[in-house]
């Protein structure tokens, strides 16, 4: 039996105009790039700057590191992986699903964001959080969801580390990401809460409120690593180049909060 043509070559042929057609339409098809939430703000100035470089475009889904790895391992059609916790993209790379293990891009920092109103009083100790959570002060904290998020996980380890983690149970507010912690943090309807630096330090959420660096000893980790899928195209491919190699790529991420990785 004849091998059916998929849809894509269908288009093509329906659409053609001559020899290379196709060709050059994988050449320019948007990339696809599934990206840790606290990149948001940060991989949204790179990627602008790309397609001004290159007249190429980038579709970015923001998510939690764990949903958007789940998703490629399902089936979901990205071509770039950027994770806040390296050990999806081992794990994706081990299931044969990605092009190598990937490269190191950002090491992530934490800090703790109170709104403009709170009754926390914001220090790099998280003193004042350890005060008010004792004062009965904190009926709501937004971190990220610790169960696949790893700002979430990252903001358990310093909250276990104060003793805090059992104490605020009734008031923990978990966001699906850390972009939707962030927004929980900011929205006035909780007292704080700990998020990405990245992202406390937006000039967007810096302007809602406050917030302190918490010191990057108290947690794992956050070894941020991207990697192409097996199936990635042409853009997609011409994008992690340009993130590993264009001038300024570096000083937009170190703007926004993230320390690069040895040798960056």
């Amino acid at each position: 039996m004849p091998m059916r043509p998929s849809v894509a070559a269908l288009a093509c042929l329906l659409a053609w105009s001559g020899p290379g057609t196709c060709r050059a339409e994988a050449q320019d098809r948007p990339a696809l790039v599934a990206a840790a939430a606290d990149l948001k703000f940060a991989l949204a100035d790179i990627a602008a700057a790309f397609t001004r470089e290159t007249g190429k475009q980038v579709r970015i889904t923001y998510g939690s590191s764990g949903d958007l790895a789940r998703q490629i391992a399902q089936g979901a059609p990205f071509e770039l992986l950027l994770s806040a916790d390296e050990r999806y993209v081992f794990d994706l790379h081990r299931a044969g699903l990605t092009r190598g293990e990937g490269v190191p891009y950002a090491i992530g920092r934490l800090a703790v964001f109170a709104p403009h109103g709170s009754p926390l009083v914001l220090d790099a100790e998280l003193r004042g959080l350890q005060a008010a959570v004792a004062g009965g002060l904190v009926t709501r904290f937004a971190i990220a969801n610790p169960q696949h998020a790893p700002y979430g996980q990252a903001a358990r380890e310093v909250l276990e580390r104060l003793g805090l983690w059992q104490r605020l149970q009734p008031a923990l507010v978990l966001g699906e990401n850390a972009s939707q912690a962030m927004q929980f943090a900011a929205s006035g309807s909780c007292q704080g809460g700990i998020v990405p630096l990245s992202l406390a330090s937006a000039p967007d959420i810096a302007k809602l409120g406050a917030f302190a660096r918490i010191p990057a000893q108290w947690h794992s980790p956050l070894r941020q690593r991207m990697v192409p899928a097996a199936g990635a195209g042409p853009v997609a491919l011409a994008f992690y180049d340009y993130l590993q190699h264009a001038a300024g790529v570096g000083q937009t991420l170190a703007r926004f909060g993230f320390a690069l990785p040895e040798g960056k």
